[in-house]
């Protein structure tokens, strides 16, 4: 049997949601210029908005509104929301393949989490949408204020993972988060972030397609 075991276990897998398991795209853009027409900010044009998706939503507000206060920003994260509850979590796409990867990863004994930027409660109404939500032993879902690098850090105190767990992710954010806690990560290039940007951030492997996925964890 490869890879090392945790507990008696295989390694841990870390999934990020958005690029990674799920092309959210569509939602994220419309109610991002939702909340922006609260305040009478331009929109942001479709071709330009794939940046900002990955980084903490009030990241993106911050972002594209320079300056703006904390009360303003609150204020646009809660607008974003109001629209993303009622719509924009559905519109959303699930990467090909997807589900028989996350099976054949769990033949092999290996735990399977969520670990994404997104609202807990929204991840899983998006993984139960898909019927993805059996899949995983657990979602960690984050909030204003909170950095993925604290979220990993968190299921690593809590026990939930251990040190030979792996972060799977589409942006040099989650590699990043990943290296801060001396955990290895695998990028993957089918989500918002360009095989360059994984590539500085330095990843245990790179990935191109789901599929190839089993394999090179097998390599773990």
């Amino acid at each position: 049997m490869t890879g090392r075991q945790h507990n008696g276990r295989r390694p841990a897998l870390v999934f990020d949601l958005d690029g990674t398991l799920s092309d959210p795209f569509e939602g994220i853009w419309r109610s991002v210029n939702f909340a922006l027409a609260t305040v009478a900010a331009d929109p942001v044009p479709r071709e330009e908005f794939p940046r900002y998706i990955g980084p903490p939503i009030d990241h993106t507000f911050r972002a594209l509104i320079p300056g703006i206060g904390e009360d303003g920003v609150h204020a646009l994260v809660a607008a974003f929301r109001d629209r993303y509850g009622r719509l924009g979590y559905a519109e959303n796409t699930l990467y090909d393949g997807v589900p028989e990867v996350l099976d054949a990863l769990r033949g092999r004994s290996h735990p399977c989490g969520v670990c994404t930027a997104k609202r807990r409660d929204f991840a899983e109404r998006i993984l139960a949408m898909f019927t993805l939500d059996h899949r995983f032993d657990f979602v960690d879902g984050g909030d204003v204020g909170i950095a993925k690098t604290d979220q990993l850090a968190a299921l690593l105190r809590t026990g939930a993972i251990g040190p030979d767990a792996v972060m799977i992710g589409d942006r040099a954010s989650d590699v990043a988060a990943a290296t801060a806690n001396g955990l290895r990560a695998i990028g993957v290039t089918w989500g918002f972030g360009s095989r360059e940007e994984l590539e500085g951030a330095a990843p245990w492997e790179i990935v191109e397609s789901p599929a190839a996925l089993p394999g090179v964890v097998d390599r773990l």
